[in-house]
């Protein structure tokens, strides 16, 4: 079990009263995202690129604002099962699921790349996911 599996072990189904996934949950679920995929980060940003979300997701990678991406893309791109799979971690629905990731994906990347690119990205252990957490979870 990988370091980012441990850390969506630890806060994956954390969720609010209001049957809302905490944004922890969503974070966690993104790293978990990120690590299954082959190529880790840069894997996930070609799927993107390849669905034909290339200036969407440059903007997260690069500086600047970030292009919002709405449930529907999401769910394009990452498929049916794999957003199920995530709401069903989160014990919440599907569109919920794409929904949240949504929000959260493209902050997630535009953090994991703070130069601007993602060769620049670095590994992805715990102090950087951290650091990450405290910069979006002020």
């Amino acid at each position: 079990m990988g370091l980012l599996d441990q850390l969506a072990g630890s806060v994956l189904g954390q969720s609010g009263d209001t049957g809302s996934p905490s944004q922890a949950g969503i974070f966690a679920a993104i790293m978990s995202l990120i690590s299954q995929q082959e190529g880790g980060l840069g894997g996930l940003v070609s799927q993107f690129q390849s669905s034909g979300l290339t200036d969407i997701v440059n903007s997260w990678v690069g500086r600047g604002d970030n292009i919002p991406v709405s449930a529907e893309q999401i769910q394009s791109v990452l498929g049916n099962e794999q957003i199920a799979g995530i709401a069903s971690k989160l014990g919440i629905d599907s569109n919920l699921a794409a929904s949240e990731l949504a929000q959260l994906l493209p902050q997630v990347i535009d953090k994991l790349t703070p130069d601007g690119s993602l060769e620049n990205s670095g590994p992805l252990n715990s102090a950087v996911m951290d650091t990450i957490k405290g910069q979006l979870f002020r």
